[in-house]
C-alpha cells in the first residue's frame, strides 16, 4: 500500500509539473508579441522612440519599423508584406492605402509637416530664398514626385512660379538628406523635423512659400494586423498625450 502511494504521489507530482510546465508555454506565447509598424520615412526618430516607450509600457512586446517613402510602403503591403499599422506622410497616400482596401477603421491624423532648404554647413552657395534653388550651376536634390516631401514641393513650385531642375528625384526624405551631408548637392528640400534631427551637419533655410504645402499625416491599423488589438493600441499611443510630446519636440505640428 504504501509503495503504491508513492507511485500514486510521483505521478500526481509529474502531472502537475507537466500541467505548470504547459500552463507557462502558454502564458509565454500570449506575452510574447511583435507589432509590425510601417512609418514614412520622415518619422524614423520620432516612432523610433515611441516604439521604445511603447514596449516599455508593454512587457513583452516588440514594434518592428519598416521606414521608407510612403508611396513605397502601399506598393509593399499592396504585394502582401506583413504589417499591423502604417503611418504616412500625406493624406494621399493614406487613401491609396484605402482604396486599395488595405486599411482597417478610419485613419487618424495625427501630425503635420512642411518643408524647408538644407545646405552644407556655413551655406556655401549663400542660398537664402526658394528661388535661390532655381540658379543655373546650383545642385539641387529633391524628392520624386509620387512621394509626400515630392509632390508638396510640386505645390510649392506652382505656388511661387519658380521651376527647379533638380540633379536628382530621390524616393525617400531622407535620401534627399543624404545627399546633402555627404556633400552630393548644394542643397535639398527636407521636412523641419528632418533638419532639426540633422543638427549641426546642415544649415536649414526656412521660406514662406512652405506654408502653402503642409503635409498632414495619417495612422491606421491594417485589415491584415495579426493582432488588431495591439495594433489599435499603438495608434492611440501616438496620437494620445505621449505620442503629441515626443512629435512636437521633433518639430512636427498638430494636426
Amino acid at each position: 500500500m504504501k509503495i503504491r502511494a508513492v507511485v500514486a504521489a510521483s505521478a500526481g507530482i509529474a502531472a502537475a509539473l507537466v500541467l505548470t510546465s504547459c500552463a507557462n508555454s502558454d502564458a509565454g506565447k500570449e506575452e510574447s508579441e511583435t507589432l509590425t509598424v510601417f512609418a514614412a520615412a520622415s518619422l524614423q526618430s520620432t516612432f523610433t522612440e515611441l516604439g521604445d516607450l511603447f514596449e516599455d509600457a508593454n512587457p513583452g512586446v516588440t514594434v518592428e519599423f519598416s521606414f521608407a517613402g510612403s508611396s513605397s510602403l502601399v506598393t509593399q503591403l499592396e504585394e502582401g508584406a506583413p504589417a499591423d499599422v502604417f503611418a504616412s506622410a500625406d493624406t494621399k497616400t493614406m487613401g491609396d492605402a484605402v482604396d486599395a482596401g488595405l486599411v482597417a477603421g478610419e485613419p487618424v491624423e495625427f501630425a503635420t509637416n512642411v518643408l524647408t532648404i538644407v545646405t552644407e554647413p556655413g551655406n556655401p552657395e549663400n542660398i537664402a530664398s526658394f528661388a535661390d534653388l532655381s540658379r543655373e550651376g546650383l545642385s539641387v536634390v529633391v524628392c520624386a514626385p509620387q512621394v509626400p516631401c515630392g509632390a508638396a514641393t510640386e505645390r510649392v513650385e506652382e505656388a511661387s512660379g519658380v521651376t527647379l531642375t533638380p540633379v536628382s528625384e530621390e524616393s525617400s526624405v531622407t535620401d534627399v538628406l543624404g545627399k546633402v551631408t555627404s556633400g552630393q548637392a548644394d542643397a535639398g528640400l527636407v521636412y523641419v523635423t528632418d533638419a532639426t534631427g540633422a543638427g549641426e551637419s546642415v544649415i536649414a533655410v526656412a521660406f514662406p512659400e512652405s506654408s502653402g504645402a503642409v503635409n498632414t499625416y495619417p495612422i491606421a491599423e491594417l485589415a491584415a494586423a495579426d493582432n488588431a488589438e495591439l495594433a489599435a493600441e499603438f495608434v492611440d499611443f501616438v496620437t494620445g498625450e505621449q505620442g503629441r510630446a515626443v512629435l512636437g519636440n521633433a518639430g512636427f505640428g498638430a494636426p
